[in-house]
């Protein structure tokens, strides 16, 4: 870099935001809708001293903007805004505070948490009202200019698989990896390790088609676990949303952003080689900078009454639909540009294949509340780039109607809880009727049959990062938490699960036949459903976190895989239903079955007791009775060779006999293990299904 800075900064161009090297210098644009002036500061390589201020140009529709000549790429720079104080009126400029730029592509430095970074004094007796004259900028992270370097036709390979084909793996980059044996321990816990072969052999052996992949964007850890030394392991804190996280990359690049990048973009373009798409969990539902009492790094400096949405009634208090303390303003036309701007970056120049949103309803809320129509929805289905990739939403947040599970518009898919928790009381205890099992298994019409929504806007799961693993539902009947430092306060109460005896580890060989046989039931139930099946990863080799359901700051074995414990016979029965469901099409039947098919490839499905008698009303309101089948039927047009297919549910203790529809039948999985795989029952001889089993028959 250019050590002779100019004496003065260009005009430049309102646009791109944030800093672009071009033309023999950096281009500079930054938003703010009542800041009164906004000056760059230019730090040395270090970024511990600072060589000269620059007092942007502008505003021009809301953007601050000028162009440095005779700079380019490793530049390192902070933002100063200068405005009213009022925090009544919303406003909190404090120009004594340096901050980063929100469409920071690399970030150095290493923050510590210190008063210095707030706008106000800490422990004032006006509280956030106060105001701080210390300047935070030799602590302050700071960013510097990224070379324009994304690979062209990055994504020109990348798969691209129908909804219907899914099986999505929501896993943790460095979870997975931080103790595989095969792996090479220099590459463990980072993203050049998910690309190795040996990772991607496992999830080809699963059938994955995607992953969806916990936060990657560099973000920062909370101030009160930073004080006890402890980390926010899941990610969900975002601080540079253009920045993937350096602590995710191998000791040896991570130093380097620009190092970090290519190795994230290397991992994204592996995993494409091997057919699997990476999705990410992002989080543009609030910043680090938490509520009014937070520091000011970023955003709040820049314009707090725009990016963030406010109190009608108190505009010196942050609305919280999040439980972080603050909701960003997606609203504000601004908001939704630099959410959209960040989205197209990690797709055109990291090459990923869509996005896993973090309590997405905060995306749509306005001054009413949530709304499906809201703009970004719009201004997300109508872009060029973002309509051709996946969309996924977490359909809940922590605001007043914030539940809105089955209303989002167009291709997104939504996380749907009510088939978790209605799949394992089915299991665990009988406790739900077998007219909810058979509505979320049919991928919840009464959720998702609307706007020509399709059943593969479902996806269904068992257990996910936030809650039990799947080993722990049948292990715990209560949340272990104590290791967070929260006592035990913090994760869901009420999660169902039941241990089947004792609490944790058995040794029992009874309790843990019935603890893996409730797993399979559960697992078959999941991958066998309408809709689209998400594994947690390390469910499939029967990972545990000893009852902790929220170990989002347990960077450590509590959530490493544990690949030396891995059940590598669960794992093979993993396998074995995606092969089933990849063989059988009416297990991905991407349409709503029909009563009475009417045109060619729709299908239809009846509800039989295990009398062979078709369901009744009175049966589907039969508390007693837990047991019940289905039939699935090819469509008018279907091919000659399309299998009917039989599914017996059997939640009960004991072995339940089912009469079998007339003709040849075939036993294609069961869940227990004792049926042979291949097993065809006599022509008009009972069926006795297993206890607590899942039997899948097709016909010959």
């Amino acid at each position: 870099m250019n050590t002779h800075l100019p004496a003065r900064l260009l005009e430049g161009r309102p646009e791109p935001m944030g800093a672009l090297a071009r033309d023999g210098g950096v281009n500079f644009a930054v938003f703010s809708a009542h800041a009164q002036a906004i000056e760059l500061c230019v730090f040395d390589a270090s970024g511990s001293r600072e060589l000269r201020r620059y007092p942007l140009h502008g505003p021009h529709d809301q953007t601050f903007h000028g162009f440095l000549p005779g700079v380019g790429p490793g530049l390192v720079y902070g933002l100063r805004a200068h405005g009213p104080y009022q925090p009544e009126q919303g406003h909190r400029f404090n120009a004594h505070k340096l901050l980063l730029d929100p469409c920071a592509r690399e970030v150095v430095g290493h923050f510590h948490w210190g008063g210095e970074h707030h706008g106000y004094e800490v422990g004032h007796p006006d509280g956030p009202r106060s105001f701080d004259t210390r300047d935070n900028a030799t602590t302050a992270l700071k960013a510097r200019v990224a070379e324009p370097d994304a690979p062209p036709g990055l994504r020109a390979r990348a798969p691209r698989h129908a909804p219907a084909d899914l099986l999505l793996y929501e896993v943790h980059v460095k979870g997975f990896s931080q103790r595989h044996p095969a792996i090479p321990a220099a590459l463990r816990g980072s993203y050049a390790a998910l690309a190795h072969p040996a990772a991607i052999a496992h999830f080809q052996h699963l059938g994955v088609t995607t992953l969806t992949l916990l936060p990657v964007q560099l973000h920062l850890d909370e101030s009160h676990l930073a004080e006890r030394g402890a980390t926010n392991h899941w990610g969900y804190n975002t601080l540079g949303f253009f920045a993937p996280d350096p602590r995710l990359a191998s000791a040896a690049v991570r130093h380097d952003p620009a190092l970090v990048r290519a190795e994230f973009r290397a991992m994204v373009q592996a995993l494409h080689a091997a057919g699997i798409e990476v999705v990410l969990d992002v989080v543009y539902n609030h910043t680090p900078e938490g509520s009014e009492h937070g520091p000011t790094l970023s955003w709040r400096g820049l314009d707090h009454a725009s990016w963030y949405m406010l109190r009608p009634d108190d505009r010196s208090h942050c609305e919280n639909h999040t439980g972080c303390g603050n909701t960003l303003n997606v609203s504000h036309p601004r908001v939704a540009q630099f959410v959209l701007d960040s989205l197209r970056y990690w797709v055109a120049e990291m090459g990923v294949d869509g996005f896993r949103f973090d309590l997405a309803p905060v995306l749509g809320r306005g001054a009413q509340g949530f709304d499906p129509h809201a703009a970004f929805f719009t201004a997300l289905r109508q872009d060029p780039l973002l309509a051709q990739v996946h969309l996924i939403a977490e359909p809940w947040d922590a605001g007043w109607g914030g539940y809105q599970l089955g209303r989002f518009p167009g291709r997104f898919l939504e996380w749907n809880d009510k088939f978790r928790d209605t799949v394992r009381r089915y299991w665990l205890d009988r406790s739900v009727r077998r007219g909810e099992l058979a509505r979320r298994f049919t991928a919840s019409s009464d959720l998702f049959h609307h706007g020509q929504r399709r059943p593969s806007a479902s996806i269904n799961f068992i257990a996910v990062h936030d809650g039990f693993s799947l080993a722990d539902v049948v292990r715990y009947a209560r949340k272990h938490n104590e290791a967070n430092g929260e006592d035990n306060r913090d994760g869901r109460d009420g999660e169902p699960c039941a241990p089947f005896g004792p609490e944790g580890p058995s040794d029992d060989p009874v309790v843990q036949a019935l603890r893996g046989r409730v797993q399979r039931a559960m697992l078959a139930t999941l991958m066998l459903a309408q809709g689209t099946p998400m594994l947690g990863g390390g469910d499939e080799i029967g990972r545990t976190q000893q009852g902790n359901n929220n170990a989002y700051c347990q960077d450590n074995a509590l959530s490493w895989h544990d690949w030396s414990a891995a059940d590598g016979v669960l794992c093979q029965f993993v396998a074995d239903l995606a092969a089933l469901r990849r063989g059988e099409p009416a297990l991905r039947h991407d349409r709503w079955f029909q009563h009475a098919p009417a045109a060619a490839g729709e299908r239809s499905l009846m509800w039989f007791t295990p009398s062979g008698q078709e369901m009744q009303v009175a049966d589907w309101h039969d508390t007693h009775s837990h047991a019940f089948a289905c039939k699935i039927l090819p469509g008018q047009g279907a091919a000659a060779d399309a299998h009917r297919l039989m599914l017996a549910f059997n939640p009960d203790i004991l072995p339940t006999r089912f009469t079998l529809p007339a003709g040849r039948w075939q036993v294609a999985l069961d869940s227990s293990g004792e049926l042979l795989r291949g097993l065809e029952p006599a022509s008009g001889a009972p069926l006795m299904v297993p206890a607590h089993a899942l039997v899948v028959l097709r016909s010959l």
